[in-house]
Parts: structure tokens; sequence; C-alpha cells
């Protein structure tokens, strides 16, 4: 199956948190959307592997994505070497996108950085004819190169400066919803689980207060931002709202 967009994680929920909004607006124009997320965020305080596995798929029929798939690598203790990276490039082969989104290239969590890193270079090397790669043993037939045509950040916890917003009025409430299938992750005052910085009610209600600014800035009502690796191109300057 070929994809319009994937978008990786570090955790099951970054996506949802990073670009949700982005996604459901993708998704009801028709475009075919992936999710692939790397670890299966076991070392999270709250809720354990096999809660977030179930809360990730809900949160993907929330959104309408075609395809969810986790890499299980090692939570916190992943790293950018030939064998992650041939992991993912077997994923980029296999589903052909021609967008790619992934984690902040800076944040609070080691993790967003190091998958940020990780899936942008793993893009490069999917391009590279002397790669060789089969999707799994089973695979008679060799993958073939692709490279995707884009890769772009989302934005985390810390304020990055984005290069360019998507508007997401119409599907903010989307989003949330699919962020709040977490149920174990998130602010539950009736729960007796620790705190952690993301179970806060602060930052539940930032979800939404971040997205209105981010929107404020370009007079509409909830944007998300991203950044870029390389200029975008655009045909007119009538392209740009």
């Amino acid at each position: 199956m070929k994809l319009d967009i994937l978008a990786f994680g570090a955790h099951p929920d970054d996506v949802e948190l990073g670009c949700g909004g982005t996604l459901a607006k993708e998704i009801a124009a028709g475009k075919k959307v992936g999710i692939i997320d790397l670890t299966r965020g076991e070392l999270g305080t709250r809720g354990t592997a096999d809660t977030r596995d179930s809360e990730a798929e809900a949160a993907s029929k929330i959104l309408g994505a075609s395809v969810r798939v986790n890499l299980e690598f090692a939570d916190g203790f992943f790293v950018n070497d030939r064998n992650h990276q041939l992991e993912i490039i077997k994923i980029l082969r296999k589903y052909q996108p021609d967008i790619v989104l992934c984690n902040a290239i800076t944040d609070r969590h080691i993790d967003h950085a190091k998958g940020s890193t990780l899936v942008s270079q793993a893009c490069f090397l999917s391009g590279l004819l002397k790669i060789d790669t089969k999707f799994d043993e089973y695979d008679e037939a060799w993958q073939q190169p692709w490279r995707p045509k884009q890769v772009y950040h989302y934005i985390q916890w810390q304020p990055i400066e984005p290069d360019f917003v998507v508007d997401v009025s119409n599907y903010m409430s989307k989003k949330q919803e699919a962020v709040m299938a977490y149920k174990t992750q998130f602010y539950n005052p009736k729960s007796d689980a620790p705190e952690t910085p993301i179970s806060s009610k602060n930052f539940t209600d930032s979800i939404e207060y971040r997205a209105q600014d981010l929107g404020r800035l370009v007079g509409v009502a909830y944007a998300e931002g991203f950044t870029v690796e390389r200029y975008p191109v655009i045909n007119s300057l009538f392209d740009l709202k």
C-alpha cells in the first residue's frame, strides 16, 4: 500500500500531540496516512506498554489512519545506528510516502531529538540504490529505493519557532479526541497514578491554547507548526496565505 503521508513518533501519542490536526485534515481530504511508533513507551511513568498499544489503536481509529505500526525499539535507549536505520528504511520502501513527518529536532525528552535525526537520516539512505532490503524474511523480491519528497518536523514540548503552520481550525476537536484516547497519560483528577509533566491540567489545556496562539498569529482559530530541512518551494506568491 502506497501512502501519501507517513508520520513517525518516538512514542505512542507523539504524533497525535504534534500533528494530529494536520493528519485529520489530510485524511478528510482523501489522503492515505500511516503512523509509525518507534517504541511502545514502556518506560512511561503512567500506564504500561500494553495500555499504550490499545490507546494507540483507539487514537488511530479516531484519526482514520490507514496503517499504524510499532517498531518496538527500546524506549529511552534506541540509537541512531545501522540496524535501526535499516528498519525504518524497510518501512519507507514498503509504504513509499511522499511526505514524512517526524519528531521535533530538539526537545525535552531525549527520544524526540534522537527519533527526529534517526528518521530524517533514514529518509535519505532509503533512496540509495546500493542499500539492499527486504521487508521481512518471507519476501522474495528486494525492495526498491524510495526517498520521500519532503521531511517535516512537528513541534512538541519546547516552543520552537515554526517555518510554516497548517490551519487545523476544523479539526482541533478531532485532534483532542485522539490525544485523550491515551487515558493513562493525561489529566484525570480521579487517577491515583504518579504525576508527570504531561498529566497536569495545564498540559492538557496547553494542547488547545498553543494551537490557538499559533492560529492567532496567522489569523485562524487553530494551527499546528512545523520546521523544515530545506526551503519549501511555491509556484506563485499567491500560493501563500
